[in-house]
């Protein structure tokens, strides 16, 4: 259910240039607190370049990016310089993300990868660790982020992998891994890129219940992209349309759904034309 909340990502005539090449350009929507919202587009619409943008992998040629009303992003104009706020500043302001191709410690376990995130939430001295004295701020904080990450793992499921190198997982659980693991940085904006990817439907059905509880449990804002239409569909508040860079569409699953402008830029037939394809087949 979407929530009236206030604005948590706003995005301004946002575009992005490679040499001669536009890969987004001027796109423009906001994202309400408390929402899920979906980012969709063919192949090649510029849709994970629009997650780069927001979480600082690249610069903003033009446009601008507000996060809770502050700038994390915007390219030169009327005489200004261009800003952008590198990776771990976006992260450290509350925006985290999974990624397309998986990012994992590979070689350390379920829990360790977790384990790692977590600690970005830790504020003890660099030399409190050599001595570890008890009831000292470097016990206690351990302590706490040694059942955050426990608690993560239950919660996605992974408990009973802890100890499993994590290259040696099967594909889905690895995804759920990246999540957890960007949960454990503790974000206001999660960013899932291609979440459901590599996940037979029952696998994607269990994960669309998990968003939803993630949204609620955690109080999050989520922004997802995803191919998978069964997912979108039905976890999605609002969706925003990519078509070769540009903005084609936003509104509720079902607007999007049966907008003929979507189902030619996915189908590549007009809607008539799809219907005497339809037809056709019979």
């Amino acid at each position: 259910m979407k929530r009236e909340g206030g604005e948590v990502l706003k995005l301004e005539h946002v575009t992005k240039q490679f040499g001669g090449l536009t890969a987004v350009g001027d796109v423009t929507f906001d994202i309400r607190e408390g929402e899920i919202f979906g980012l969709i587009g063919p192949n090649g619409a510029g849709k994970t370049t629009i997650f780069n943008l927001i979480n600082g992998v690249y610069a903003l040629s033009a446009g601008k990016i507000l996060f809770y009303g502050k700038t994390i992003g915007a390219g030169a104009a009327e005489g200004k310089k261009a800003l952008q706020l590198k990776p771990f500043r976006i992260a450290q302001m509350g925006i985290t993300r999974t990624f397309q191709n998986i990012r994992l410690f590979k070689n350390l376990t379920v829990y360790d990868n977790v384990l790692i995130a977590c600690h970005r939430s830790a504020n003890y001295g660099l030399f409190e660790p050599l001595l570890r004295l008890k009831g000292t701020r470097f016990v206690k904080q351990e302590k706490a982020l040694k059942h955050k990450a426990e608690e993560l793992l239950d919660l996605m499921g992974l408990a009973f992998y802890r100890d499993v190198v994590s290259v040696n997982l099967p594909y889905g659980l690895q995804r759920k891994l990246e999540i957890a693991r960007a949960l454990a940085l503790s974000p206001k904006l999660l960013l899932l890129d291609e979440p459901a990817a590599g996940m037979n439907p029952e696998e994607t059905d269990s994960l669309m219940q998990m968003i939803r509880s993630i949204r609620d449990d955690f109080h999050l804002t989520v922004l997802i992209i995803e191919h998978h239409m069964d997912l979108i569909m039905g976890v999605c508040d609002r969706i925003h349309v990519l078509n070769f860079g540009k903005s084609l569409l936003e509104g509720t699953p079902g607007q999007v759904q049966n907008s003929p402008a979507v189902i030619e830029a996915y189908l590549g037939v007009q809607d008539g034309e799809r219907c005497a394809v339809k037809e056709g087949e019979q």
